[in-house]
């Protein structure tokens, strides 16, 4: 497979077999996907549009728009990914799954009406050239969502240096065998992300929560979505960080335009449109 770094794959299959989202409530599901999806432009598709989930994971976003597409391809670099997505999305009659990497992706050129991809791009060696791959697989004129890793460019210094502490610690985790790395997240989560979110979650109430906030955005969130998201943090071993700008820089020399980005958290979400002219 082209574009992907090897043990960063296996470390996802790993996560999405012990996390299967089957205990994420509906109505954290619902929040999370507004959050990523509210850009998307829905109006502009078809109600036969044919899309693809790049890096479905555990197919949780895919189980909320298969029912509103006419088919929806889910491609996954992990095997052991791909099956917990078969499992979550086997209800849907109109989704077919693919064993491939952003690299290789098994559509022709100018084949898509659309394509979402959510916190993958930043986990694969080449991010540009993966924004590329999937540009040339859609039509003139689809959307594209994708969500990447911000590098706390709206944010404070201390924010930032907090961040780079969080790093260090990342890097000796995700570098050790599963068992320890799926331990020491949970740890995270308990001693780290829970009291940060809940204190978040008083302060909200107080209207008085300060807009950088760690962790402020699990404040309306289960313990559930703290557990996967702190081992998906502290257990994968690539990780890139982007700025706004760069994002913005990266989509267009990829071919797409009319470029807009979410204002509220995660960091960074965006939605482009294909242009006639993709980069080479």
């Amino acid at each position: 497979m082209k574009n992907i770094d090897f043990k960063t794959v296996v470390g996802f299959g790993r996560e999405w077999s012990s996390f299967d989202q089957n205990g994420l409530s509906e109505e954290d599901k619902s929040k999370i996907f507004d959050d990523y999806f509210h850009i998307f432009p829905w109006d502009k598709l078809s109600p036969n549009a044919v899309g693809a989930d790049i890096g479905c994971g555990s197919g949780r976003w895919a189980q909320v728009v298969a029912p509103r597409v006419g088919h929806l391809h889910l491609i996954d670099a992990s095997q052991e990914a791909l099956q917990v997505a078969k499992k979550n999305v086997s209800s849907s009659g109109n989704c077919s799954f693919h064993h491939a990497s952003v690299g290789d992706l098994p559509f022709s050129d100018n084949s898509l009406d659309f394509a979402y991809c959510l916190g993958v791009l930043h986990h694969v060696p080449e991010t540009v050239e993966g924004i590329s791959s999937i540009a040339k697989k859609l039509k003139q004129g689809s959307p594209f969502l994708v969500y990447l890793y911000y590098a706390f460019d709206n944010r404070p210094i201390w924010f930032r240096m907090m961040w780079k502490i969080s790093d260090i610690i990342r890097r000796f985790i995700s570098c050790l065998p599963y068992i320890p790395r799926l331990v020491l997240s949970q740890l995270i989560a308990i001693l780290i992300y829970f009291p940060l979110a809940r204190g978040a979650r008083l302060l909200d109430l107080l209207k008085v929560m300060p807009r950088s906030w760690p962790l402020g955005y699990y404040r309306d969130k289960s313990f559930y979505v703290m557990r996967t998201d702190a081992l998906d943090r502290f257990g994968t071993r690539l990780e890139q960080r982007f700025s706004k700008q760069k994002i913005e820089l990266m989509l267009k020399k990829s071919g797409f335009k009319d470029i807009y980005f979410s204002d509220k958290q995660p960091y960074w979400c965006a939605v482009g449109v294909k242009d006639k002219v993709c980069a080479e």
